[in-house]
């Protein structure tokens, strides 16, 4: 092909429509359950910190530099598994799987999205600028790390939890000691998620060679996730205890633990279906806890 042709490509609206639909599958503009697994922490954060009145001009920032970070994951997980995602049922349809984005297509996209992602930061004061760099540097290092160990579970949940310490930065220029247990609690949600999304490619996953909690657990799957739900519920409600909330928070944590009950009767056959759909109710979960923080600021 001629350049005069490959030019004359380029400036066709469907070469750009094309393009724009294969960068939206890249970045799961069509699955924002990952945006909201992000996003909850994010918001319970503010809310502590804003003492239930955080300035919206921040929560604004957070949620759109979510969005652009879960997106800017996405682009940079698929290039990390340009190898992988093909050779797995549920991944083999994902643009770089397909050959619809290339390579450098989705570093491209990575690399625009921290920038604007940059930029909204730059919005805030100095301590959370310097915080961001190791956001970046989280969701950067994330999806290499099933490569080199079985946890790649505790990069995931740091690279998701960091919103914590950025989000108290951004209100009050400081990090308290329970916002640290809030980051740990975050981290240990996002083992538990993940693994039910783990549970899900276990098999192929074995056979690729790609190693995840999953594996790790094995037939100790489902008590360990059990464990790290009733940790996670403990962690919350020392949270809520030492900022003295009251009985809206705690509704808010009862609804939250019998998700996490429903979600082991949804796990109980290791079937890949509703493994997913365990993974997809950590949604409600994180918004049972959300729900229950504002109503106990706002009526407690």
């Amino acid at each position: 092909m001629s350049l005069q042709e490959v030019t004359a490509k380029a400036l066709r609206p469907a070469f750009w429509r094309e393009r724009l639909h294969g960068y939206m599958l890249l970045v799961r503009f069509n699955r924002p359950i990952g945006s909201l697994l992000l996003m909850w922490p994010a918001l319970w954060a503010l809310w502590f910190a804003g003492a239930g009145q955080p300035p919206w001009s921040i929560v604004l920032i957070f949620v759109l530099g979510v969005v652009l970070m879960r997106s800017a994951g996405c682009a940079i997980n698929d290039y990390a598994d340009r190898d992988f995602d093909g050779h797995v049922r549920r991944t083999s349809q994902r643009p770089l799987a397909t050959g619809l984005v290339s390579a450098g297509e989705a570093l491209g996209v990575f690399i625009v999205l921290c920038l604007a992602s940059f930029g909204l930061v730059l919005l805030l004061n100095w301590q959370t600028i310097v915080l961001s760099v190791v956001a970046v540097a989280l969701t950067a290092l994330y999806p290499f790390m099933k490569r080199y160990t079985h946890l790649p579970q505790l990069f995931l949940g740091a690279a998701f939890g960091w919103a914590i310490p950025m989000a108290f930065t951004a209100v009050t220029g400081t990090i308290p000691f329970y916002a640290w247990v809030l980051f740990v609690a975050t981290l240990i949600w996002a083992l538990i998620y993940d693994t039910q999304y783990a549970m899900v490619d276990r098999e192929d996953d074995l056979e690729i060679g790609v190693k995840s909690t999953a594996i790790l657990f094995g037939r100790w799957d489902r008590v360990i996730i059990g464990l790290l739900q009733l940790l996670m519920l403990a962690l919350l409600l020392w949270v809520g205890t030492v900022t003295g909330r009251g009985d809206w928070y705690l509704f808010g944590l009862a609804a939250a633990a019998g998700l996490a009950l429903y979600q082991q009767w949804l796990i109980r056959a290791r079937e890949p279906g509703p493994c997913f759909a365990a993974f997809l109710n950590n949604n409600y979960f994180g918004m049972a806890v959300f729900v229950g923080l504002v109503l106990d600021y706002a009526f407690g």
